[in-house]
């Protein structure tokens, strides 16, 4: 499931509109099931299933149709992928979607195989991970790559107002006078931004203008963010597969320093007979002491 969840960071946000609900949602399908996210800009609902959850809804809600749980994805994908991309445009496909309890269900009628299809995309709402994967992180490295680019915009007009003011003092003279500018002063252009500009610039209203006109840099930071992650991944591997290397090696010179290893040789111990050896020939001797008869002193 790990590639449906990376697959579904990397699609852009779409727009739509249901009847009364205005919604922004993104969708992947492979082989392995489908994972759906879907917005009103106050509550984050998502769905991620597999083949097996694929072939038991289906069942359920469509009697007459038997199919492999692939040409149920495959025809599923169809489907949204017309949605997102021209939600306005004609299709065979019908969408409604519904709110029950805390849960948000998205229901599609059309046909597959000249049969009437019915499916029911269950969402609930998504964990504060998701929504901060999908929404607060790269909404921030968006923000942080539009200040960048301003700075490079404001360099250039600089640079530009450089070139223009040597032309003049070369002696140029410019054929229309109505494209003269005046040079470029960042902070009343700032001041007069936020007043005139600001207002306009930072509506949201319904999440349409952000689905149609910020979504290549929203992928392009998605992408950046999932490079980023398997780059330290990787890097955390490597560091975890050298550790204990490491620590054997650092408790070999532990052992060391409190067992120092002597230069001057050990003097041997002399060496000893075996006890029950020596035991045996001293009762041997005894034995035969006791047996030779005493002499007498005038024998």
């Amino acid at each position: 499931m790990a590639e449906l969840e990376q697959g579904l960071l990397m699609q852009p946000w779409a727009w739509l509109q249901l009847a009364e609900n205005s919604l922004l949602a993104k969708a992947y399908f492979d082989k392995q099931g489908y994972a759906l996210l879907v917005s009103d800009l106050q509550q984050v609902w998502y769905e991620q299933v597999d083949t097996t959850v694929v072939s038991q809804r289906a069942k359920e809600l469509n009697k007459r149709l038997t199919a492999p749980p692939a040409s149920f994805l495959c025809h599923l994908d169809d489907l949204l992928c017309l949605l997102l991309k021209d939600a306005t445009h004609p299709s065979k496909a019908t969408f409604s979607c519904d709110r029950v309890a805390e849960a948000l269900i998205l229901r599609v009628r059309s046909e597959l195989s000249g049969l009437p299809f019915n499916w029911h995309f269950h969402c609930t709402p998504a964990s504060s991970l998701l929504v901060s994967q999908h929404l607060v992180r790269p909404l921030m490295g968006m923000s942080l790559a539009l200040q960048c680019h301003v700075r490079e915009l404001t360099t250039l007009l600089r640079m530009k107002d450089l070139e223009i003011q040597d032309y003049r003092e070369s002696g140029a003279m410019l054929s229309r006078g109505r494209l003269k500018t005046e040079p470029f002063e960042e902070n009343s252009f700032l001041e007069q931004f936020m007043v005139e500009k600001l207002p306009e610039a930072c509506t949201v209203g319904d999440g349409r203008p952000f689905a149609m006109n910020l979504q290549s840099l929203y992928v392009a930071v998605t992408k950046q963010e999932i490079q980023v992650g398997q780059k330290h991944q990787g890097k955390t591997q490597t560091s975890s597969n050298a550790s204990p290397r490491g620590t054997d090696s650092q408790l070999q010179k532990q052992n060391q320093l409190e067992h120092p290893v002597s230069s001057t040789p050990a003097l041997s111990e002399p060496e000893h007979e075996p006890m029950g050896t020596s035991g045996s020939i001293q009762r041997l001797q005894l034995s035969k002491a006791k047996r030779k008869k005493p002499r007498g002193l005038f024998n």
